[in-house]
């Protein structure tokens, strides 16, 4: 007899997802092989990711269950937390300088990046950071060519609680614990700003699309109230860039 299945809820976009003992098994879908391969290049390089487990009987994508709490039901994080969190992207885009990246006119992104050149998550945000005895981020099924900015831009915003209705003041102090964690070098502080205020824009961009055409779920996400965060929150960052310029910049 089998192991019993639990399905697990929290997502929004990968279908039907169950655990199974200690593993997650999901939908297999194009990039899942690629995704596969990455996770075992970062886990062979230090980087704790999901251990990829290849297909079940029912060709099934598996991967390792990680134990512990989202980060999103901590929020808002503290300094110490916000450091390690960049750290741990930091660490993550520098092994993926050492992933071959597919063809990226041959791969399907949601929100693309301009001339991609770095293997991402693309999703990495405090929904899928599992914080326990470890500290892994989870759920990369889309995960694609993209590149540090792109990636950091959002992780940047949502870790930093960049969204309307937060003081802008301790915003810009999350976001300086982040990008410091990363250890962003000048180029990438100066170019951070404007880069969230776009990427924040394209996500509420992608949800009012959807509403318009049907695409599902992000049709779905944009009348359940994520329309309407997301066009809040591409206001807040664009009407607040000084605020971060100023945070992001190093003493002289």
């Amino acid at each position: 007899m089998g192991e019993e299945e639990i399905e697990l809820t929290g997502g929004n976009a990968s279908g039907s997802v169950v655990r199974v003992g200690d593993t997650v098994r999901k939908p297999w879908i194009d990039n899942t092989s690629v995704v596969q391969g990455y996770l075992g290049v970062l886990r062979e390089h230090g980087v704790d990711a999901p251990a990829p487990l290849g297909r079940d009987g029912h060709g099934r994508h598996v991967v390792e269950y990680v134990e512990g709490t989202p980060a999103l039901d901590r929020m808002p994080l503290g300094h110490g937390d916000l450091l390690r969190v960049g750290r741990m992207i930091r660490s993550t885009h520098d092994v993926s300088e050492t992933v071959p990246i597919p063809d990226p006119g041959g791969w399907t992104m949601l929100l693309p990046a301009e001339n991609p050149n770095l293997m991402c998550h693309n999703d990495v945000a405090p929904w899928n950071l599992i914080m326990g005895d470890r500290w892994v981020f989870i759920d990369w099924d889309g995960a694609g060519p993209s590149t540090r900015l792109w990636d950091l831009a959002y992780a940047a915003q949502s870790f930093g609680m960049l969204i309307d209705g937060q003081p802008v003041e301790s915003a810009a102090m999350r976001l300086r614990a982040f990008v410091d964690g990363y250890g962003a070098d000048d180029a990438l502080r100066g170019a951070l700003p404007a880069a969230m205020s776009k990427r924040t824009a394209a996500m509420f961009e992608l949800l009012r699309y959807s509403s318009e055409s049907g695409f599902q779920p992000w049709a779905e996400m944009y009348a359940n109230g994520h329309g309407e965060h997301w066009r809040a929150a591409a206001a807040y960052v664009a009407r607040n860039q000084a605020a971060w310029e100023r945070a992001l910049k190093r003493p002289e």
